[in-house]
């Protein structure tokens, strides 16, 4: 077969060559999606959070690699892949408009087969809050029954977030930040420190002197303001088709959500924008 662009012929024969679907397990990947009803919107529903997920494992991937790099004070390959966890997060927040599709008189007709599974069971999701600084040690006993998975998202609840990284970067530049700071016990959710504030006000009034704490700061802040929006059009979500009924897990359902908006994952960098 030839190629219409430029008549060089087309690999037709794989028999013993990897194909595109071979490299991308396409075959794994694409019979995944088991619908517990006969209703036809099951399938948007499954294939949404199925893309979801994917998403945020490669948001788990970039952020443990910018963590690393500003962990070794090496701050500029951290900020592509920064840039790329907000360009995901987009992909994220937009997935919503295609699950806003759903009514709520469709959902119903297949709520009940979900029994108590449930968006709040999702450990990547959790990962990333904890790669963020909100720790939460209480949400890992919904991974009791699985004891690798449970370890695994115990030890990023034990781990510095990337938060805590970069607040160690700021020492490393030689700006004062209180010890409790830089050695505390990482399980614990972050909580604003005026040391920090201070570093970052002069980071912001000295941006020549500290560019690649500057650049870092608005990366993270890109990244928590993206999350603010996804987390925002969840909720929505959520109220559009199920209103303040609570969610299949047992959650509060929107109650829950909304009070998660409360919540900031880098509150220095935001409070310092009223100061500046």
């Amino acid at each position: 077969m030839s190629n219409p662009h430029n008549n060089e012929p087309i690999h037709t024969d794989f028999s013993k060559d990897m194909t595109y679907g071979d490299y991308l397990h396409l075959d794994k990947i694409l019979s995944g999606q088991h619908r517990l009803s006969e209703h036809h919107d099951e399938m948007l529903f499954i294939i949404i959070h199925q893309a979801s997920e994917l998403w945020m494992k490669l948001i788990l991937h970039e952020l443990d690699a910018a963590r690393t790099y500003i962990l070794q004070n090496n701050l500029e390959p951290a900020f592509k892949m920064l840039s790329r966890v907000s360009r995901i997060q987009q992909q994220l927040i937009q997935s919503w408009d295609v699950l806003s599709t759903l009514t709520p008189a469709e959902y119903m007709e297949f709520r009940e087969s979900l029994g108590r599974s449930s968006g709040f069971q999702s450990y990547q999701n959790r990962m990333i809050e904890f790669m963020f600084g909100r720790k939460n040690a209480a949400a890992l006993s919904v991974f009791e029954h699985q004891p690798e998975l449970h370890q695994l998202v115990q030890g990023a609840l034990q781990e510095r977030s990337i938060y805590d990284a970069a607040i160690l970067s700021l020492s490393q530049h030689g700006l004062p930040i209180d010890a409790v700071c830089l050695d505390r016990d990482w399980s614990q959710d972050y909580q604003a420190n005026e040391s920090v504030t201070n570093a970052w006000l002069t980071v912001y009034r000295n941006v020549d002197q500290y560019w690649d704490l500057y650049e870092l700061a608005e990366k993270l802040v890109d990244v928590d303001s993206r999350q603010q929006q996804w987390r925002f059009n969840h909720m929505m979500t959520v109220e559009r088709i199920i209103g303040f009924k609570h969610g299949t897990g047992g959650s509060s359902g929107v109650d829950y959500l909304r009070r998660a908006l409360d919540h900031r994952f880098f509150p220095e960098l935001w409070s310092i924008r009223t100061q500046l």
